[in-house]
């Protein structure tokens, strides 16, 4: 068993391996053909600091920094070339790839960056941070109740721009010491202004069920995923309905350190092919690309787990389903949305279709959706969001420029 586990591994590395090598070559050519980035051209950086396997991460952020653009340049800062290459591909801003802390330190020299961005907490985040005369901002990768958004690392940042009054009480209870009406700005979900994209399949009577599980997770502690406890029983249940066409969206991560969890997920992605071999009025779909949004658009129902997802669909203002995580170590906060929540048991899983109908009728659930919608994300009228992550930005654009004017006096008069 030992020595097949070490086989495993090394595959895994070789792979790897691989991998960057294909992205060195690929981005040589790629450098050798394109115009260098201009100078002086850039005012804001999101720093990227990790490789395609979190690329989940900054691409829900896409569409909102193309948006920003428009007003000021932005620009993304890679540090990996797994992660550079598949964002220069994509991306609908500027990407640099800043292999080094020289290569850093001459991007910074040659830019004038005055709001670094970070979307994530990696360790190489210090790199970036060492550097003042700008403000650096946490601005996340999703809403949630996890143990993730009350990290002490918040203090780190300048600022942190967060998702409404469920944020600011959740860190008011957590952090000691932090002044949030300074430091944490509420913008709401600018992400739900941009629930859209083409759609795999024509609708018609079938009613669409997101199910949308995340990853195992690396500790008792954060074992919030379900497509072992409950996916395959509940895939099973919708596609024996003709009533219902699935989305199935796993998270990217699913089976990096549980072997049997990666088995399960591979089973219910072959149940979605095998049932629309059998009906291809069906149209089920295994989603795995890297745009986020018009699932949770077409839903009529999400079934998610502990994760931002479930803020990601509370800001579309749907139902949904949270499934109960079967680890009795799993740590719920259920101070928010969570103590309210509609959940999904594993043991009730195989009947999720009659839950599914009760829920559809009860005015007294879709009120109290409502109520907590407005709790996360304040108004989510289409553009206000967005207008409010914009405003955020130009006051730390207006503050950097007072600080800039106080500090080049303080030169001047010494």
């Amino acid at each position: 068993m030992g020595l097949l586990k070490d086989a495993r591994s090394a595959v895994r590395l070789v792979r790897k391996a691989l991998d960057r090598r294909r992205a060195r070559h690929w981005y040589r050519e790629r450098l050798r053909q394109a115009p260098p980035l201009p100078p002086r051209e850039f005012k804001i950086a999101v720093y990227f600091a990790d490789g395609d396997v979190n690329l989940y991460q900054i691409r829900q952020w896409y569409k909102p920094l193309a948006e920003l653009a428009k007003r000021w340049p932005v620009v993304i800062v890679s540090r990996t070339i797994t992660g550079a290459e598949p964002l220069l591909r994509e991306s609908p801003v500027p990407v640099a790839y800043l292999k080094t802390v020289v290569d850093m330190e001459r991007f910074l020299a040659e830019q004038d960056i005055r709001i670094v961005l970070y979307v994530n907490q990696n360790m190489r985040n210090f790199q970036m941070m060492r550097y003042g005369q700008r403000w650096h901002v946490f601005i996340n990768h999703g809403e949630s109740d996890k143990m993730y958004m009350t990290t002490n690392q918040f203090k780190a940042y300048d600022y942190a721009l967060v998702a409404g009054d469920a944020a600011l009480a959740r860190l008011g209870r957590e952090l000691w010491d932090y002044d949030l009406d300074r430091r944490a700005i509420k913008i709401g979900r600018p992400q739900a202004d941009h629930y859209s994209g083409e759609l795999p399949f024509t609708p018609d009577e079938r009613q669409v069920v997101l199910y949308a599980p995340t990853w195992e997770g690396d500790r008792p502690a954060a074992a919030y995923g379900s497509i072992a406890s409950h996916g395959e029983a509940l895939i099973a249940a919708l596609l024996a309905d003709p009533r219902y066409r699935v989305i199935y969206r796993p998270h990217p991560r699913s089976g990096a350190v549980l072997r049997s969890y990666g088995e399960a997920n591979h089973r219910i992605i072959a149940a979605l092919k095998a049932a629309n071999a059998a009906d291809p009025s069906a149209h089920h779909v295994f989603d795995d690309g890297p745009e986020l949004g018009w699932q949770l658009a077409v839903a009529d129902m999400a079934i998610v787990d502990i994760s931002a997802m479930v803020y990601d669909r509370l800001a579309a203002g749907k139902p949904l389903l949270v499934t109960r995580p079967v680890d009795p170590e799993a740590e719920i906060d259920e101070g928010g949305y969570l103590s309210d929540a509609d959940w999904l048991e594993a043991s009730d899983a195989a009947s999720v279709a009659a839950l599914i109908d009760t829920m559809s009728h009860d005015a007294m659930a879709a009120a109290r959706l409502r109520n907590w919608v407005e709790y996360y994300f304040g108004d989510t009228t289409q553009g206000v969001a967005t207008t409010r992550f914009h405003a955020a930005i130009g006051f730390l654009m207006e503050e950097w420029a007072r600080h800039a004017a106080l500090h080049a006096s303080e030169a001047s008069a010494s």
